[in-house]
Parts: structure tokens; sequence; C-alpha cells
């Protein structure tokens, strides 16, 4: 057998048309592939970014719930509280208005400093109820107003105390 070269026919230049084309269209080929590669990284990117950011601004800001939840426990933690010191305010009241009927009884004697204790004890008695009262308005800074009316209090009930102790002697 003989091999049949083809010299003057169509095959020789469709041969050379069809490897251009191919050439050319595996070129776009590529070239789409990579642009649409770096499209889809970029994208990816920009979700990230997004995503991170998101996250950064809800780091900083607080949750809702967290906050309700904390006002409430703080709610309650100041009712409690305020129900108490108003529980020994009231308890103070009852020993101070007891101590001036003793000494309001006939034949009774008590020196003019005893008398001014009693007022003196009534008095800061009305100082702490309106003091709690006036922090239930305006709420300021917890920690230090529960120390201060915690010493107040403990102050009031040892100055009643060591009145009654020194009225027996």
């Amino acid at each position: 057998m003989k091999s049949v070269k083809y010299t003057n026919g169509l095959f020789p230049l469709i041969n050379t048309k069809v490897r251009v084309l191919s050439f050319v269209l595996v070129c776009l080929l590529s070239i789409t592939l990579i642009n649409c590669k770096s499209d889809t990284e970029k994208r990816g990117s920009d979700i990230d970014d997004t995503i991170i950011e998101e996250n950064q601004n809800n780091t900083e800001t607080p949750l809702y719930n967290d906050t309700a939840i904390e006002n409430q426990n703080q709610m309650a933690e100041w009712n409690t509280y305020k129900n108490k010191a108003n529980e020994q305010i009231a308890k103070n009241e009852a020993q101070i208005n007891s101590l001036t009927e003793g000494m309001n009884k006939p034949g009774s004697t008590f020196d003019a400093n005893y008398k001014k204790n009693i007022r003196d004890l009534k008095e800061r008695n009305e100082a702490l109820k309106k003091k709690i009262s006036d922090y239930d308005n305006n709420q300021t800074d917890w920690e230090s107003f529960k120390r201060e009316f915690d010493s107040d209090m403990e102050g009031l009930g040892n100055a009643l105390r060591n009145l009654t102790v020194n009225n027996k002697k």
C-alpha cells in the first residue's frame, strides 16, 4: 500500500485552519476560566469581609436579651433592698415612738440631752426614709448608695441601742 499525500487538496488547508481555530478556542476558554475564578474569589472575599464586619458589629453592641435580663436582676435586687430598708426604718420609727411615749409618761423625768437625742434619732430616721425614696426616683451609683445607706442605717441602729442602754442604767 502506498501512502497518499495531499499536496493540492483541501485537507492541508483545513488542517491548518482547525489547528488555529482550536488554539484560539483554547485561549478564550482559558481566559474565561481565569476571569471566572478571580471573580469568584473576589465575591467570596467580599462576603467574608461582610461577615467579619457583621460579627464585629454584634460584639460591640450588647444583645437586647442580656441587657433586659440584667435590668430585671437589678430591679429585683433594688426592690428587695428597698423593702428591707423600709421595714428597718419602720422598726426604728416604732422604737423611737416608744421612747417618746415613755418620755411623756407622768412621773418620768428625762434631761434635755435625752430629749435632744430622741429628736436627732427621729430626724436621722426621716432622712433615711427620704434618701431611699429619692434614690428610687433617680437611681445613680448603686454600689456607693448601698454602702452609704447601710452605714447610715447601722449608725442609727447603734445610736438607738446606746440610748436605750443608757436609759436603763
